[in-house]
């Protein structure tokens, strides 16, 4: 396994910066499409840093150039990462005027769009595998979150797992897209079991990249409300890492690790504080620590 910061380090000589872009699309479980109110964890400001913003595309992309070129010394290229909501909930004509504006870039090289897996019809599939033309980074990323049914109903996702698996195999044949798959460990209702067998359909299909998010609760959503009622529990860091630690192990050996964590603005995030952006790096340090720990007694088991 290779994390994905460092896969394209490698791939391309040097430090890739993901620009997360909100280019103004809202989900078919927002506006009644499949069903209202979104995710119940879903307050998607505390996900992008230009979510609700009336900045053009353009902008928010020549802004976090000039940012990071500003920061970083040895910046690569850029990579535009539609984060928003429902990267692929738009007309096709609509998808390819936006999808363009961030390809147009010469320093851009490639981008990263985040959707629904029942959002992907085949003409928005071709769209996409266009671009792997002259781009050689194109990723699809899907939001599973968990392989439980029962789950994704109580959390109003307003899709199903065959969905998953369907987008997955489709893309997949458009072979220069890549998939990365999104899991969140702690959704109420799932066990740990819950999570194995998320991680188990994940190694079992053509996906290239994971990422892993603990569920953290963040301000005006559905389960903000559920979490001062008592209704949810949240997993300490010790836990969270433990789980990452074992879910690794079944994931191949060649997949590419976007994340293992997760993190929300303090002015917006209500709990773990462990999810703060401020504990991130104590939070990867504890994560490499029980991934340590886990290789270790499994050698152990096998010497006695």
């Amino acid at each position: 396994m290779i994390k994905f910061n460092q896969y394209l380090k490698e791939k391309y000589g040097g430090r890739i910066q993901k620009i997360s872009i909100d280019a103004g699309f809202t989900c078919p479980n927002r506006d009644g499409t499949k069903a209202s109110g979104g995710c119940t964890f879903c307050n998607n400001v505390s996900f992008s840093p230009y979510a609700m913003t009336k900045e053009t595309v353009e902008n928010q992309i020549n802004d976090a150039m000039q940012f990071y070129k500003r920061r970083y010394k040895n910046i690569k290229g850029f990579l535009a990462y539609f984060q928003a909501y429902t990267n692929t909930y738009a007309p096709v004509e609509k998808l390819k005027e936006i999808y363009d504006k961030a390809m147009e870039y010469d320093e851009i090289i490639g981008m990263s769009i985040g959707t629904r897996p029942d959002v992907v019809p085949d003409e928005v599939l071709d769209l996409v595998a266009t671009y792997t033309v002259e781009k050689p980074e194109i990723w699809i990323e899907y939001g599973l979150q968990t392989a439980n049914i029962n789950t994704l109903r109580n959390i109003n996702r307003a899709h199903g797992v065959a969905d998953f698996v369907d987008a997955v195999l489709r893309t997949k044949k458009r072979p220069n897209i890549k998939v990365c798959a999104h899991m969140i460990v702690g959704l109420p209702g799932d066990t740990f079991e819950d999570y194995v067998e998320t991680a188990k359909l994940f190694a079992s299909l053509p996906i290239d990249g994971v990422k892993i998010h603990p569920l953290h609760i963040v301000r005006h959503t559905v389960m903000e409300k559920q979490y001062k009622n008592g209704e949810i529990k949240l997993l300490d860091l010790e836990e969270y890492a433990e789980i990452v630690a074992i879910l690794l192990d079944y994931l191949p050996d060649d997949i590419i690790i976007h994340r293992l964590t997760g993190e929300a603005p303090d002015e917006e995030l209500i709990a773990p504080s462990w999810c703060s952006p401020r504990e991130k790096q104590k939070v990867l340090k504890t994560i490499d620590e029980a991934i340590k720990r886990h290789k270790l007694n499994k050698k152990l088991q096998v010497i006695n």
